[in-house]
């Protein structure tokens, strides 16, 4: 029987906080109560945000919080390639099409409507979602711009997407057992890649576990109903999905989700101010 193969995999555009904390540290205990793997995955595709410092920075407070990760780390901006593989694949399917709006073109395209901004659909994050305006563009048009030099990203057509499913999509949460419905149709035309990387956070997330052989995803539950995006691309790209568990998120006395721009919670930080790595652990409750 093959080993659970777990990861943590944070994006080295900030220090790390509470939050992450007790994720990573949540991944590491599961792993090893099932005689599991735990991997390090750093999601840096942003790459002016992400950066060589803050990568380096991340390693050592994962040390210090006592992390044992296995070698080599996969960084997803040296596999670039393999995810326009996975893009051009979709594109090959007539699944995606490129988006040219820029934002103050998808709120004019917005006002225009009848209902406008009040009325609009949003999607589970609260976001406007995209207007349909370049998903009715004619394949001459789209490559009269192209052609022209206009910046675009490649966005799913979930209409199309969703015609494709037989049967309703649903992901399996693992702690404790039980099935979700998959709902991609709420997120409307999500990016695939953006305009200036061949990629996306849903995309590369998808190729990545398959590609390192997750069977377990441990993450926070802010990102239970992006899990839906998920499974579609999954389906859509004939991989297998992982089992899953969104667990609690660590809040601020305000009970806001923590984020890395809150210093007072990061993890280097406390370690500044004396903190020892039993207070951390009391401090997420593990």
């Amino acid at each position: 029987m093959t080993a659970p193969v777990f990861r943590f995999a944070p994006s080295p555009n900030g220090h790390l906080h509470l939050g992450h904390a007790y994720s990573a540290l949540l991944n590491l205990r599961m792993a090893r109560a099932m005689k599991g793997r735990l991997l390090l995955r750093m999601e840096d595709i942003d790459r002016e945000r992400c950066t060589p410092e803050l990568d380096q920075a991340m390693l050592e407070d994962l040390h210090w919080i006592g992390l044992d990760w296995e070698l080599p780390v996969r960084r997803q901006s040296e596999h670039f390639a393999v995810y326009s593989e996975a893009l051009d694949k979709l594109i090959g399917m007539d699944l995606v099409y490129p988006a040219f709006l820029s934002r103050g073109d998808i709120k004019r395209e917005i006002e225009k409507s009848a209902g406008g901004k009040d009325n609009w659909p949003r999607d589970p994050d609260g976001t406007l979602l995209y207007p349909n305006a370049d998903r009715q563009l004619s394949q001459r048009e789209r490559d009269r711009r192209i052609g022209e030099g206009r910046l675009f990203s490649w966005r799913l057509n979930m209409d199309r997407a969703v015609e494709l499913l037989r049967v309703p999509l649903s992901w399996t949460e693992f702690a404790p057992e039980h099935t979700v419905l998959a709902r991609p149709q709420d997120w409307g035309d999500i990016i695939i890649a953006r305009r200036d990387m061949p990629t996306s956070y849903h995309l590369s997330v998808v190729i990545d576990d398959a590609l390192q052989g997750i069977t377990h995803v441990v993450r926070g539950r802010d990102l239970l109903h992006a899990t839906s995006v998920h499974r579609l691309l999954q389906h859509l790209l004939g991989i297998e999905p992982p089992l899953y568990h969104h667990h609690t998120l660590i809040l601020d006395r305000d009970g806001q989700k923590l984020a890395k721009s809150r210093k007072d919670t990061s993890l280097r930080d406390l370690r500044e101010q004396g903190k020892t790595r039993q207070d951390i652990f009391d401090q997420v409750g593990l």
